[in-house]
């Protein structure tokens, strides 16, 4: 275990230089000056010269990709062109907004899921199974944005029951829409992989052993059958709370969320490259650290894990 831990850490730094690497290119091919943006078309040609030696945005980009690693090493992201604050305090205050907001859609996502997929695969061929699986489909079809507003339509204008927008000062009640939103897709697959890998398991030898010692059938389903199941389930969990937390863009522009996805499209906007660097590097490292802990995870549902896939037995 404390081997496969070390390797999975020494990987971690080139997979984040890369990340950087590239992120840093494809900021850098961005059409368009954000000096001009800065300073408007009227400016004069000094004026523009002196804000780009500011900015440092007239070196060469190999040099600038090199003077944004040296100040990474010193814990440092850099400051906003626009408002000139410390991208490090932004994400650090925008941080635990989302991921408040990504906790509360993984839950609603996680139990719905599952719920219905465990129905889906008890009831296989029945109705419930028909219409589950017609939400399963319609949840993974629509488009986040669209859900967002039909719910918003619903619930906000039509029966006045929950605010449209905002974070209403940590007021849970405006966690309702967004994560809502942001968890039915995820719910929609997830109860997919559940119905499909609980099928599976249902269908071998030791189940039907379960059953023959008299065993109940919801101790057959959710104590030996659901848990030999939940490997892809967890996988899936991990990987979408890791995109929830690199920044639901479209969920928290729809619902005016103030976390990193809405801090990172106002900087795409405005050509803010410490902005998108920094919040694209925080997404990377929370995505990765996410499934270092879903890797372990598996060891709890499958100890056979532990001992071929993590090193020996008792490490």
């Amino acid at each position: 275990m404390v081997r496969y831990l070390l390797r999975r850490l020494i990987f971690f730094i080139p997979t984040l230089l890369g990340v950087t690497f590239i992120t840093f290119l494809l900021v850098k091919s961005i059409p368009g000056d954000p000096t001009m943006s800065l300073v408007g078309e009227r400016a004069n040609p000094e004026t523009i010269e002196v804000i780009r030696k500011e900015l440092g945005v007239e070196k060469p980009f190999i040099y600038q990709y090199l003077g944004y690693i040296r100040l990474l090493c010193k814990g440092e992201m850099g400051r906003s062109f626009y408002t000139n604050r410390e991208v490090v305090k932004d994400i650090k205050e925008k941080l635990p907004h989302t991921l408040c907001l990504a906790i509360a859609a993984i839950i609603f996502a996680s139990f719905m899921g599952i719920g219905f997929g465990v129905v889906m695969a008890v009831t296989r061929g029945s109705f419930w199974d028909r219409f589950f699986s017609c939400f399963a489909i319609a949840g993974v079809s629509l488009p986040v944005f669209w859900i967002g507003l039909i719910l918003m339509l619903i619930f906000s204008l039509t029966f006045r029951l929950l605010p449209p927008s905002g974070m209403g000062g940590g007021n849970l009640i405006f966690l309702i829409l967004p994560a809502s939103t942001l968890g039915l897709n995820s719910a929609a697959y997830i109860s997919r992989i559940t119905r499909a890998s609980l099928l599976e398991v249902l269908a071998q030898p030791f189940v039907a052993t379960a059953r023959s010692k008299g065993l109940s059938e919801n101790v057959v389903i959710f104590k030996h059958s659901l848990k030999n199941a939940m490997i892809p389930i967890i996988t899936l969990i991990g990987i979408d709370f890791g995109s929830y937390l690199n920044g639901a863009v479209l969920t928290e522009t729809i619902f005016g969320w103030d976390g990193i996805g809405l801090y990172a499209l106002e900087g795409i906007i405005k050509r803010d490259y410490p902005v998108v660097m920094g919040s694209v590097l925080v997404g990377s490292v929370v995505f990765i650290l996410v499934n270092m802990v879903v890797d372990f995870s598996y060891t709890f549902f499958n100890p056979q894990i532990r001992v071929n896939g993590m090193g020996s037995k008792g490490k």
